[in-house]
């Protein structure tokens, strides 16, 4: 117990240099030095820190958005891992979750939930250590987008959206829990890729599947659309995570969906034509990840994305 508080201890630390400069700082963008400067100018000239990067073509505007994304990925991190220290310390074991609902069994293609077998033992993601909670709290985009997805479906455009959606996943059912997340994989990756901050004008959005097959969307949105895929075809939910990662070879900040099958745990991935086996990609650090029961944190054996950073 007292290990794991130092972890997340040292976690959150890391995770407080979560401001703008900090994390140009940390990537090696801009010095500390000019860090300090910038700040006296902005101080100076009354602007937002990021259009003043702009503005002195420091960054470009995609490297600005790349960066506030980063920012609201460790705010939020900070945030979670915040309220999971104080979980551990007051061995708080109840969720504060339970009200949200279970909106995809509500659409369930299946008359019955096939019957998976149980996993014999759910391997830590990428190699790394990990801690759950079932107090997802924290976690408002996710909560928030199972709240807009229920309204989404009552309204004429969702009707329609999921009468499209449901012609092309019923097409799954039946089928073993390895070619049907490979066929929803698929199917869902053919949606066209269109950043936050050009759809929604925000850095970070959680779009429900409604307003993903409506105007296309990022890692995230396709990341929920095959979580809501899958659950709707009978898939249950310990078999499935959204995991927020590092992408160490783009050095930003990405979404996936993981499924835990007999044969072992599957990336969905936006950025492959084919789903993979977890334990054959090399080009991702966990963060955290999260289903609508729980969230896991993670922390590598011997260092963690954070840690590097320093």
């Amino acid at each position: 117990m007292h290990e794991n508080k130092g972890i997340l201890r040292s976690i959150k630390a890391h995770l407080n240099h979560n401001k703008l400069g900090d994390i140009l700082v940390l990537k090696g963008t801009i010095t500390t030095d000019q860090l300090k400067t910038l700040l006296k100018q902005q101080k100076e000239q009354s602007v937002r820190f990021g259009d003043l990067l702009v503005q002195d073509n420091i960054i470009s505007k995609s490297q600005l958005y790349r960066a506030l994304a980063t920012q609201s990925v460790f705010r939020s991190l900070a945030l979670a891992v915040a309220t999971f220290a104080t979980l551990s310390a007051f061995s708080i074991k109840t969720s504060r979750a339970g009200t949200i609902k279970d909106i995809p069994a509500g659409i369930s293609l299946v008359s019955a939930a096939k019957d998976f077998q149980s996993v014999n033992y759910y391997p830590a993601l990428f190699g790394t250590n990990e801690r759950s909670s079932k107090d997802i709290s924290a976690f408002t985009k996710w909560s928030n987008m199972f709240a807009k997805f229920e309204r989404d479906i009552t309204q004429n455009r969702g009707k329609s959206e999921m009468v499209k959606w449901k012609s092309e996943i019923e097409k799954y059912k039946g089928m073993p829990l390895r070619t049907m997340a490979a066929k929803v994989n698929t199917f869902i990756n053919k949606t066209p890729y269109i950043t936050d901050s050009k759809n929604w004008g925000k850095s970070d959005y959680w779009a429900t599947p409604v307003e993903f097959f409506t105007r296309g969307g990022d890692c995230e949105d396709f990341a929920i659309a095959k979580y809501v895929s899958l659950r709707a075809l009978g898939v249950p939910e310990n078999r499935m995570r959204i995991a927020i990662v590092q992408d160490t070879v783009k050095n930003i900040p990405h979404a996936i969906l993981v499924v835990y099958t007999n044969s072992g745990a599957m990336i969905l991935d936006n950025q492959s034509t084919v789903m993979k086996r977890a334990d054959t990609v090399k080009r991702y650090k966990p963060i955290f990840s999260i289903n609508r029961t729980a969230w896991w944190v993670h922390k590598a054996p011997t260092t963690t994305l954070v840690a590097s950073a320093r």
